[in-house]
C-alpha cells in the first residue's frame, strides 16, 4: 500500500498513514533547507519548526497569521494599518519605514516588507520558521528569527491536484487546482492557482455589512529546464491580488470622560457621539450603533478596504561541478502596489479617516557556492545585493462637520483653549469675531497629506565553514558583512479637500493640539556597515542524539520613520502671528531611527527515542537587544518610532513526535519565555498614565514585558489514521492550542490584557489510500474562544474627548468547513 503525505505542525511531524505491513512504528524523516543544505530536521543545530504543504491545505492555513497557531513563540497580527511578526517577544512594530525583525523569505527570496505577510499561502512544499537571530545564511534584518517560505517545484511524473473547501458560517469558499509535470525530458512545469473568498464574521452595525470579507486570487507558474546534467534553471513567476473590505475591529473598552468640559464630563465616548446637545455650536445625534462599545464581534464604522497587488519573478541557476561544488545564481524582481482606506477611529461618527497607498520595487541577486559536505571542512558562501525603491503617501481626511461641531463647543466652552485667541478678525462668524468658540471652523474640511519615500542599496558577503573535528563533533563558524546606504524624505502639510496647500495660521494651532500634527519637510541619508559573527559547536553525543551550543551576534538596519506627524526637534509649535493670545504646545516626533543588535546564546539538545519511534528536543536561549527599534501609537493619529537602549528576552522551547502505533501520533511543543526591557525610557504614555520618564514627556518601560509575550504557550497534536478496506482509509487529527494571558498593546495597557486560552483545532477524513480523493471536516476554534490579537487606544478618544477607548482585534470564532480534494 501507498501512505499519506507527512503533516507537520509547530516542530510535531504527523504521518497520516504508514504501511500496514509494517512491524514497528516509526517516524518518517523530515527533511529542511533551513542552511542551503538539505538536512534531517534532527541535525539542523537552530530551534526550528516545519509545516509541510499538505498540513496547510489540509489544516486551512491559507497565511501567515494562520501559521502561529502551530508555532509557539511566533506571533502575526494583521491590524487596520500594518502585519506584526513577533519571534520571542521581539518584532517590529506598526510603521511602513521598517523592515521586519523576523525576515521572511520566498524561495530564497527576501521579503522584508509587513504588508507581503498579508498574501495568500499557494502551492507550498513547506513552511521552515527558525527562532533567534539569523543573519549569516538568511541575510537581511532577520534579528528575531527567519521564515523560509519553499513553494513546489515541478514533478518527474504527471500529477494534479483540485481542492475545493466550503465554510457556510462566514461563506468561505477556497479553490486550489494544480497541474505538474514534464513537458519533455528535461523540461517541466508547474501551474498552480487559488482562489478563495470570505464573507467575514464582524457585523458592522452602521453599514449593514460583515468584515473582514476576503477576496483572493494568487496564480504562479513555475518551470525547470535541465540543461545538462549539471546545470539546471528554475523560473518562477507569481501575480496576487488579495481585497479586502471591512476589518475584525471594534471598541472592547470605553470609560468616562474626565474632561473638565461639561458636555464631556463624566461621559463615555459613545454617550457623546450618540447624543450631544450645546446650542448654538453642539447638535450631534449619530447612528445608535455608536452605543455598541463592549466585545461582542459587533463594530461600527463608515467603511475600510485593502486593495493589494503582488508581482514576483524568481530565476534560481545552479550548475553543480563535476567534484560535487554546488554554485547558485538566485535572481528576484518583486514588487507590490496596494491602496487602503481606514476609517481609524472605529466609530460610526465620521470623525477621520486615512487614505494610504504605497508602492515598493525591490531587485536583488545572490552568488552562492556550496561545498560537497562530508569533507574535513564543509562551507557555505556569497555575495548578496539589493537595491529598493519604496513611496508611501497617506492623509488625514477631516470632512466631518461633527469634528467641526465639537471643537467649537469645546474651545467656547474652554475659552478658547482648543485653538487661537483671535479676535476681531473680518468675518461673518460671531465667534471668529469673538476669537473662541471657533477651532473648529480652521479644520473645517481639511487634508493632511503626507510623503515619504526610501531608497536603499545593500551589498554583504558571507562565509560560514564547519570543521568536522571528529566524527561526532563539528565547529562552525560563520560572519556576513553588510553594508547598506539608505535615502529617506517625509513631507506633511496642510490642505484643502481639492490639494490646495492652505496657509499657515490657526489651522496649524488646532492641528497640532487635535491631531498632534505640525507641518515639516525632512530629509536624511544614512550608511551604515555591520559584521555579524557566529560560532556553533555540535556533539552527537549518541546515534540518536546531538547536543550544540551557539553563540551569535545580529543586526537590523536603522533607517526613517514613515509615520510621525511631527519634527524631531522639541519646540514650541507654530505661532499665529495674527492671535493676540497664541495657543503654542511642544510636540517632539522622529524621523530618523538607529540600526538595532543582537547578541544571542543558544543550547539545544535534539534525540531520537524508542529506537526512531519518537523524538524530543530542546532549546535554552538567551539574548540581548540593544537599540531595540519600537514603533508605538500616540493615542492621536500618529506613531511613535524610537530606540529602547536594552532589552533581554530568554526561555526554553521544547517539542517532541511520538508514532505510538502504526497508527497513532502524538505531538507537542512547549515555549517558556521571559522578556524584559533593561532600559527604555522613552516610551508612549498610556491613557491616563502621568509622565514618568527623566524628559517630563515620556514613560519608563523599564523592567516592562513586551507586547505579545506569554510566559508559557504551546501545542498539543493527536492524529489517528488507519485503513478500513483495502482501498480506503480515515483519518483524524486535534489539534490543542493554548497559551498564558499576554498583552496584544503596543503600550502595554493591562485594561486590554489577553486572558490565556486552550483552542482546539481538528480535521475528520475519509479518503483513497493512494490519495487519488479525500472528503474531510475541517474545524477551527472550536470551543468558540474569544480571543484579541491586537489592542490599541482609540485614536483622538482622549485627546478630544477626555475618554478613555480602546479598540481590538478579534479571532474569527468557531468555523466548520467541508473540504473535497482529488489528485491525479
Amino acid at each position: 500500500m501507498g501512505s499519506f503525505s507527512i503533516l507537520r505542525a509547530g516542530g510535531i511531524a504527523l504521518a497520516c498513514a504508514v504501511p500496514v505491513s509494517s512491524f514497528a512504528a516509526k517516524l518518517e524523516e523530515v527533511l529542511v533547507t533551513a542552511q542551503h543544505r538539505e538536512q534531517s530536521l534532527q541535525d539542523v543545530p537552530v530551534s526550528v519548526s516545519a509545516i509541510g504543504g499538505e498540513k496547510m491545505l489540509e489544516a486551512g492555513i491559507n497565511r501567515m497569521e494562520d501559521l502561529q497557531a502551530y508555532v509557539p513563540n511566533l506571533t502575526v497580527t494583521e491590524s487596520g494599518i500594518s502585519t506584526d511578526i513577533y519571534v520571542r517577544g521581539i518584532g517590529t512594530g506598526m510603521n511602513q519605514g521598517f523592515e521586519q525583525s523576523v525576515g521572511m523569505y520566498v524561495d530564497g527570496i527576501y521579503y522584508g516588507r509587513a504588508q507581503l505577510a498579508r498574501a495568500p499561502f499557494l502551492d507550498l512544499a513547506r513552511v521552515e520558521v527558525l527562532r533567534g537571530p539569523q543573519n549569516i545564511l538568511q541575510g537581511k534584518n532577520s534579528i528575531a528569527g527567519a521564515i523560509n517560505i519553499i513553494t513546489a517545484s515541478p514533478s518527474d511524473e504527471l500529477e494534479g491536484l483540485f481542492s475545493a473547501l466550503y465554510e457556510p458560517e462566514f461563506d468561505e469558499k477556497v479553490v486550489d487546482v494544480m497541474l505538474s509535470g514534464p513537458i519533455t525530458d528535461n523540461f517541466g512545469l508547474r501551474f498552480s492557482a487559488r482562489l478563495r473568498e470570505f464573507g467575514g464574521y464582524m457585523e458592522d452595525l452602521n453599514l449593514d455589512i460583515e468584515g473582514p470579507q476576503y477576496d483572493q486570487a494568487t496564480f504562479r507558474l513555475k518551470g525547470t529546464w535541465d540543461v545538462t546534467d549539471q546545470l539546471r534553471a528554475e523560473l518562477k513567476y507569481e501575480r496576487g491580488k488579495f481585497d479586502t473590505v471591512g476589518r475584525h475591529a471594534e471598541i472592547i473598552n470605553d470609560e468616562p470622560s474626565t474632561s473638565s468640559n461639561f458636555v464631556l464630563a463624566g461621559r463615555t465616548q459613545s454617550e457623546i457621539l450618540d447624543r450631544s446637545f450645546y446650542p448654538p455650536f453642539l447638535d450631534v445625534d449619530t447612528d445608535d450603533s455608536v452605543r455598541n462599545n463592549y466585545l461582542d464581534y459587533k463594530g461600527h464604522s463608515n467603511g475600510n478596504y485593502s486593495n493589494n497587488d503582488t508581482n514576483n519573478l524568481t530565476l534560481n541557476v545552479s550548475w553543480v561541478s563535476p567534484d560535487g561544488h554546488e554554485f547558485r545564481s538566485i535572481t528576484g524582481i518583486l514588487d507590490y502596489q496596494y491602496n487602503d482606506l481606514c476609517d481609524c477611529d472605529a466609530t460610526a461618527a465620521e470623525l477621520f479617516k486615512f487614505e494610504m497607498e504605497e508602492d515598493y520595487r525591490q531587485v536583488s541577486q545572490e552568488f552562492r557556492w556550496v561545498s560537497p559536505g562530508g569533507e574535513f571542512v564543509d562551507y557555505i558562501a556569497g555575495v548578496y545585493f539589493q537595491q529598493n525603491d519604496l513611496l508611501f503617501n497617506d492623509e488625514l481626511i477631516q470632512d466631518s462637520n461633527l469634528v467641526v461641531e465639537l471643537l467649537n463647543a469645546a474651545d467656547f466652552i474652554e475659552g478658547g483653549a482648543r485653538g487661537d485667541l483671535d479676535p476681531l478678525t473680518l468675518a461673518a462668524d460671531p465667534y471668529e469675531i469673538l476669537g473662541f468658540g471657533d477651532a473648529g471652523n480652521a479644520i473645517r474640511d481639511i487634508k493632511g497629506p503626507r510623503e515619504f519615500t526610501s531608497k536603499s542599496k545593500i551589498a554583504s558577503a558571507f562565509l560560514q565553514a564547519t570543521v568536522n573535528l571528529h566524527d561526532t563533533l563539528r565547529l562552525t563558524l560563520g560572519g556576513r558583512y553588510t553594508y547598506e546606504n539608505k535615502k529617506g524624505s517625509r513631507k506633511l502639510t496642510i490642505t484643502d479637500l481639492d490639494g490646495n496647500e492652505l496657509p499657515q495660521g490657526e489651522v496649524d494651532t488646532v492641528a497640532a493640539i487635535t491631531f498632534a500634527m505640525e507641518r515639516h519637510d525632512l530629509q536624511g541619508e544614512r550608511s551604515e556597515s555591520q559584521f555579524s559573527p557566529l560560532i556553533n559547536v555540535q556533539w552527537d553525543y549518541s546515534d540518536e542524539g546531538m547536543a550544540y551550543f551557539t553563540a551569535t551576534k545580529g543586526f537590523k538596519a536603522g533607517g526613517f520613520d514613515a509615520r510621525s506627524n511631527q519634527t524631531p526637534e522639541a519646540e514650541l509649535t507654530y505661532r499665529n502671528p495674527n492671535a493676540l493670545a497664541p495657543n503654542q504646545t511642544i510636540l517632539e516626533g522622529t524621523f530618523e531611527y538607529d540600526e538595532e543588535e543582537a547578541l544571542s546564546y543558544e543550547l539545544g539538545l535534539k534525540t531520537g527515542l524508542f529506537d526512531g519511534a519518537a523524538e524530543f528536543n530542546i532549546a535554552a536561549f538567551y539574548t540581548e537587544y540593544s537599540d531595540l527599534q519600537i514603533s508605538i501609537f500616540d493615542g492621536s493619529i500618529g506613531f511613535q518610532v524610537g530606540n529602547a537602549k536594552e532589552a533581554v528576552t530568554m526561555g526554553i522551547e521544547m517539542d517532541g513526535r511520538w508514532q505510538v502505533t502504526d497508527y497513532l501520533t502524538l505531538g507537542g511543543a512547549l515555549a517558556l519565555l521571559d522578556f524584559e526591557f533593561k532600559d527604555f525610557q522613552n516610551g508612549q504614555c498610556r491613557q491616563d498614565q502621568a509622565p514618568d520618564a527623566p524628559n517630563g514627556r515620556d514613560c519608563d518601560y523599564t523592567g516592562w514585558s513586551n507586547q505579545y509575550v506569554a510566559d508559557w504557550s504551546g501545542t498539543f497534536i493527536v492524529g489517528y489514521v488507519r485503513p478500513i478496506s483495502p482501498t480506503i482509509g480515515i483519518g483524524a487529527s486535534l489539534d490543542v492550542i493554548f497559551t498564558d494571558k499576554y498583552n496584544p498593546s503596543s503600550n502595554l495597557d493591562p485594561r486590554v490584557e489577553q486572558e490565556g486560552f486552550y483552542k482546539f483545532n481538528g480535521r475528520l477524513g475519509v479518503g483513497a489510500i493512494d490519495q487519488s480523493w479525500e472528503l474531510a471536516l475541517v474545524g477551527k476554534n472550536l470551543t468558540d474562544e474569544v480571543i484579541v490579537v491586537y489592542a490599541a487606544d482609540t485614536p483622538l478618544a482622549k485627546t478630544l474627548f477626555g475618554t478613555t477607548s480602546h479598540t481590538g482585534f478579534i479571532e474569527a470564532p468557531r468555523s466548520v468547513a467541508l473540504q473535497f480534494s482529488y489528485r491525479l
